[in-house]
């Protein structure tokens, strides 16, 4: 029988670090915003990176989108709620957006795109998957290293449905979080 000290039963541990340096313009007319990125990626991991991804969160706001389909489905369904003191009607939703984002317009949606991603003005393979971004590197980020990634990007600020977006019910313009491409 074998005792590990605590020192010894914790892997080592580690968080990439992450330095942004965004410009943007928002057109208050469009609602778009179009933008560039100046991304410092430290790569703190003991591995090598043949991949990053990146959050593109407005693209939930489409409709036929998962969150879309979510927020549909969920009306369907009821739940036991685990906390019994509690009141509840059994629903595992947001009755305000049920379906709120199949009704949206092309004007209403949100929209977040990457044009490009360059490393070392090496242009990089971009895989969107709905609200993430896969980029595919040409060259692998090693561990402990550096690199700097220059992004442009454009975005469409959909009407306010859950957290952000435009033209809230309480007369808010622009209520914005999530608004640029965010490294996962």
């Amino acid at each position: 029988m074998g005792l590990a000290t605590p020192g010894q039963a914790q892997p080592d541990r580690w968080q990439q670090k992450i330095k942004y340096n965004i410009q943007v313009q928002l057109d208050v007319n469009t609602h778009r915003l179009k933008g560039t990125e100046k991304i410092d990626y430290f790569n703190q991991s003991p591995d090598t990176l043949h991949r990053v991804f990146f959050h593109l969160y407005w693209n939930a706001f489409q409709p036929g989108s998962s969150m879309d389909v979510r927020s549909r489905e969920l009306g369907k369904t009821r739940l036991a709620d685990p906390n019994p003191r509690r009141q509840s009607d059994g629903l595992d939703w947001d009755p305000r957006v049920k379906d709120r984002i199949s009704k949206l317009s092309p004007t209403e949606i949100g929209i977040q795109q990457v044009n490009a991603i360059r490393i070392g003005g090496q242009v990089q393979k971009l895989v969107p998957h709905e609200t993430i971004l896969e980029v595919v590197l040409t060259k692998p980020i090693l561990p402990r290293s550096k690199v700097t990634m220059d992004l442009d990007f454009e975005a469409q600020v959909p009407l306010q449905v859950r957290r952000s977006g435009r033209d809230n019910a309480e007369g808010i313009r622009f209520s914005m979080s999530q608004w640029y491409p965010k490294m996962v």
